[in-house]
């Protein structure tokens, strides 16, 4: 249990201009986690002292970036099998405050709203139709292109917020509904772009992996086939390889939102970010 008295005496040696003490002051504080920081950010609001409110806004973001650390670790180590925690996870990164029952309740309203135009399930073709009516013309969903390298394209809630995102954004909440209406539509991990696959799984060890078309989620659901993603390998000069034209896995879909926030911050030189990503990437490899 913490006690509020020495937690907020502590707080007041965040200034102290002995090391050591900052120091020993900063290590103690630490190791309370995060029930500490409501104390932290009540005397941050109270705070004069710039030297003081800079060392608790550090700490904070210590003891929160910490904490998802051990978060996305869990979640990788125990398979990885929820994509919207996983995404959700990465979000806290920029909002660490954010209401995720909030997200998850936007996410459920699209779904709601797919599932009562699809009443009378049609053919997989017919499925997809129906979601992209629902999911880019009622709800407005659509790719960024006029800003494609902000690092906002790929945080999930904000994506929610203002309907543009990126290729993987947009892709990673397409099939989370997709999955949550029981269509088999699930990410791959194609270079310079991420599309979507729409699986039969009861002829997924036939030719082609049960695959029976692909979904580009950043072009409006456009539907396309194997030969197209052929000619778009043949454009990039490369060979066949069976990755580019399969479903990948969760950890692959949350390591390539990270490696575009990396190529984003970096674009914006924020190396200190650039940094705490790479240290989110380790922890999946």
């Amino acid at each position: 249990m913490i006690n509020p008295t020495e937690v907020n005496s502590l707080i007041r040696l965040l200034d102290d201009p002995d090391a050591g003490i900052y120091e020993h002051v900063h290590e103690k504080l630490l190791s309370y986690g995060i029930e500490v920081i409501t104390y932290l950010e009540n005397a941050f609001e109270q705070a004069f002292d710039a030297v003081q409110q800079e060392r608790i806004a550090n700490l904070v973001h210590e003891i929160q970036f910490g904490s998802l650390k051990e978060d996305l670790k869990l979640w990788a180590q125990s398979g990885s099998f929820d994509l919207l925690q996983g995404i959700l996870i990465i979000n806290r990164y920029q909002y660490p405050d954010l209401d995720e029952q909030k997200v998850i309740n936007q996410i459920e309203a699209i779904k709601r709203d797919i599932w009562i135009q699809m009443m009378n399930q049609g053919s997989p073709k017919e499925q997809i139709k129906e979601i992209n009516h629902v999911f880019y013309h009622i709800y407005g969903f659509r790719g960024n292109t006029s800003n494609h390298l902000d690092p906002q394209n790929s945080f999930l809630s904000q994506v929610l917020e203002t309907k543009k995102g990126n290729q993987i954004s947009l892709a990673i909440i397409y099939s989370i509904i997709a999955q949550k209406l029981d269509i088999p539509v699930y990410g791959v991990n194609l270079p310079q772009h991420f599309i979507l696959a729409y699986v039969d799984e009861s002829q997924q060890n036939d030719f082609e992996g049960g695959i029976l078309f692909y979904i580009n989620a950043f072009n409006r659901g456009l539907m396309f086939g194997r030969r197209d993603v052929d000619n778009f390998l043949k454009q990039l000069n490369l060979k066949f390889d069976k990755q580019f034209y399969e479903p990948c896995s969760n950890t692959d879909i949350i390591k390539r939102v990270i490696r575009n926030l990396i190529s984003a911050y970096e674009n914006l030189g924020s190396a200190e970010k650039v940094g705490e990503l790479n240290e989110l990437l380790r922890i999946l490899e």
